[in-house]
This record gives structure tokens, C-alpha cells and sequence, in this order.
């Protein structure tokens, strides 16, 4: 995920952004684990639940409610976090749509400033099939060049720029993703399929998602030739990174 060897990346901290407390399973698990195996610290954030949008089987239930649901998703957000080793926040913006406010992306921003993570993921900027998920990448973005400086420096507390890339949507080819990093997920990808297990609020994506970094893994085998890789997952990075040598 970083340019950086094992050894600098040890104190590394990653900030996965997502627009409903489930998104980061799907689409970052894998890497969260690897990260956190590798001696990093991995937060998780999610804007909103999904309680409006994500969650149709837990509504299917007589008697649901609103704050049920998002007390539900919580539970099971916080418990695949764990297995990844990863600390899970919310933020309960409300989702479907999710709005972009000036104060959520100032929360947004401190929680960088305070956390200082040295690679940031979430969303690409396109989703014809998802209105969060686009909103969700612009108030990351926001808050991430607030963040580094993007302004007066001594007027505010800031953090150094971190890496930023945008990890797989659902349909990559419908919204812009060009993947040019692959995380080897193989040595985890136990960790993610606990994880996804979890969102049992949406079981139907576990199956597609395992069967995406099968392919990802057929992908990341075809770019190294390494034969033991068999399970992978996709990011794009927005920014360039910086090494000593190619």
C-alpha cells in the first residue's frame, strides 16, 4: 500500500473512509488486516449506517425501527472491525442521500488532524448507481487538504499529507476505476471473509466480494508473476508517491 519498507511502514496509520458502516468490508478488508498484521493502525469510519439504503433485509423484520437498524449495523460494523484489528467510529450523518455539510467535513478534518494517517482510502468520485458514495469522496477529499495545509498552515493544527487512494467500487468500469495498486490479501483473506460474515445485513454481497479477490488474485499473479498470490484486492491512487528509486 506504501512505498515505504515493513519496517517504516510499522508505525504507519490508515484511515478508511466509507459512506455506509459496511463499504469498508467489501472493498478494504484485506488491506486493513495486511496493514495491521504489518504493525500499522487501522481506523475505520463510517459516515452513516446505511439505515435508509443498505439495510432491506433487516427492515423485512416486524416492528423494525430506525434506531434499531442503526444500533444493528453498529454491532456488526464494530464486530468486523475486531477481526481485522481495526477501531470502528460513525459519524450518523443519515445516508440515501448522504448530505455534504460544511461542520461534517470540519468533524471530518479534525478527526485527520488528531489521527494524522499516513495513507487515506475511500471512495472514487463516481457512482451512477450510489448518490453517497460520490459525496462521501468529496468531503474526504475536503477535509484531507484541510488537513495538510491547504490554507493559512500556522492558522490551524495540520498533519502531513498522507497517501490517498480510492478503493474498488461495485462496478469499476462504471465509474472511472483504473486499478494501479493491488494488496496481496492472500495471507488475511480468512480475516475478511469473518468480516464479511458479519454484515449479515447484506449476505448477499459476501459471495461477491470473496469471488472479486479471486479475480483480483488472478490479476496480481498476472503483474508479478508470483504463483502465491491467490486472493487480492484493488485500489487506484489519486496521488503520486515518492521512492528513492524505480
Amino acid at each position: 500500500m506504501t512505498s515505504d519498507s515493513p519496517s517504516d511502514r510499522s508505525a504507519g496509520r490508515l484511515l478508511v473512509v466509507g459512506a455506509h458502516s459496511a463499504d469498508f468490508v467489501w472493498r478494504a478488508a484485506g488491506a486493513v488486516a495486511t496493514f495491521v498484521k504489518a504493525g500499522g493502525e487501522a481506523k475505520v469510519v463510517a459516515l452513516t449506517y446505511g439505515e435508509r439504503g443498505e439495510s432491506g433485509v433487516l427492515w423485512q423484520e416486524e416492528g423494525q425501527t430506525e434506531e434499531n437498524v442503526k444500533r444493528i449495523r453498529h454491532q456488526e460494523a464494530e464486530k468486523a472491525s475486531q477481526h481485522l484489528g481495526a477501531s470502528f467510529e460513525a459519524f450518523d450523518l443519515g445516508d440515501y442521500p448522504l448530505v455534504n455539510d460544511h461542520s461534517d467535513i470540519e468533524r471530518l478534518a479534525d478527526l485527520m488532524r488528531e489521527f494524522a494517517p499516513t495513507v487515506v482510502l475511500t471512495h472514487p468520485d463516481k457512482d451512477p448507481f450510489n448518490p453517497d458514495h460520490p459525496v462521501a469522496y468529496e468531503m474526504v477529499q475536503k477535509a484531507r487538504l484541510m488537513t495538510s495545509g491547504a490554507g493559512v498552515e500556522s492558522g490551524f493544527k495540520t498533519a502531513p499529507p498522507s497517501e490517498f487512494l480510492v478503493f474498488e467500487p461495485h462496478q469499476p468500469e462504471l465509474c472511472g476505476f483504473m486499478p494501479s495498486v493491488f494488496v496481496d490479501i492472500t495471507a488475511v483473506f480468512e480475516q475478511k471473509k469473518a468480516a464479511m460474515a458479519e454484515m449479515k445485513a447484506q449476505v448477499y454481497l459476501q459471495s461477491y466480494y470473496a469471488e472479486r479477490a479471486e479475480h483480483r488474485g488472478n490479476h496480481a499473479r498476472k503483474v508479478t508473476g508470483n504463483k502465491e498470490i491467490r486472493q487480492a484486492e484493488a485500489f487506484m491512487r489519486l496521488v503520486p508517491n515518492v521512492v528513492d528509486s524505480l
